[in-house]
């Protein structure tokens, strides 16, 4: 049977799963969907069309689904997604999406947002990531797979940051972030790669070795830009985990940082 706490506020069409629970003056609106084994602590507001997964933890005085911060919003239907197995600790924010984009602002499944995290509207989070507290990203950024964000990270809007990447606090990201880059600075720099990480997260030692080298094929052989994408194209057939590496390369419209 589901919890709900007598002080909550939970809207009689809002769509809870048998076994949520929802905290002592909390708010669900009536366009939301909750799945089983998730739990919405005190405090909460989730509003909008905002549909979360299962086993999601959501704690105290965070906003969920509340509109976008953008000037250009009149209060057009837009959504909020999150899959399943999140931690979203005290106080963070996650705007639903705008009609300049998709219209949704989109969450995976396994992320943890330490307290005080805002991802804006239009955002894409990926799977594993990690964002440490009051990690900021602006509105339409994308963050790949097991990514972490350091303390105070701030990530411009439009910016991508690739899959296993990590950034040191207070980096301030205002260009995109390859795949497997660790980055420190304001504005942030490239340092190495997250080589702790990939050992963590089962990378072979050679894998890990050829990592390295496309790194240092991009960042410190004095090639142009499209020199070095040519020679680590060259590899990737041998090297299958530098794919990402250039594909990201490739697709990316506001320039790497470098």
């Amino acid at each position: 049977m589901t919890a709900i706490h007598p002080t909550a506020i939970v809207h009689p069409h809002a769509r809870l799963a048998p076994d949520v629970r929802v905290g002592p003056f909390s708010i669900v609106d009536e366009h939301v969907e909750i799945g089983a084994g998730s739990v919405i602590g005190a405090h909460v507001v989730v509003t909008g069309h905002t549909r979360i997964g299962r086993n999601n933890r959501i704690f105290p005085f965070s906003s969920i689904g509340d509109e976008p911060q953008d000037k250009k919003y009149k209060g057009e239907p837009t959504a909020l997604e999150i899959g399943d197995d999140n931690t979203i600790r005290e106080y963070c924010s996650l705007n639903r999406g705008t009609v300049q984009d998709e219209g949704v602002t989109r969450v995976g499944t396994g992320n943890l947002f330490m307290a005080y995290v805002h991802i804006a509207h239009d955002c894409r989070i990926g799977d594993n990531t990690v964002f440490a507290n009051n990690t900021q990203l602006g509105g339409h950024v994308q963050v790949g797979d097991y990514a972490v964000l350091g303390g105070f990270t701030g990530v411009h809007q439009f910016c991508h940051v690739g899959a296993h990447c990590m950034t040191s606090v207070g980096s301030a990201v205002l260009q995109d972030l390859p795949p497997y880059v660790l980055a420190q600075g304001d504005p942030a720099k490239p340092h190495g790669i997250n080589t702790r990480g990939l050992r963590r997260r089962g990378f072979s030692d050679a894998a890990v070795l050829n990592i390295k080298r496309a790194f240092k094929t991009l960042y410190r052989s004095g090639l142009l830009l499209e020199q070095a994408k040519a020679q680590l194209a060259a590899l990737v057939p041998a090297q299958p985990e530098l794919k990402i590496f250039l594909e990201f390369i490739e697709r990316s419209t506001r320039g790497i940082m470098r």
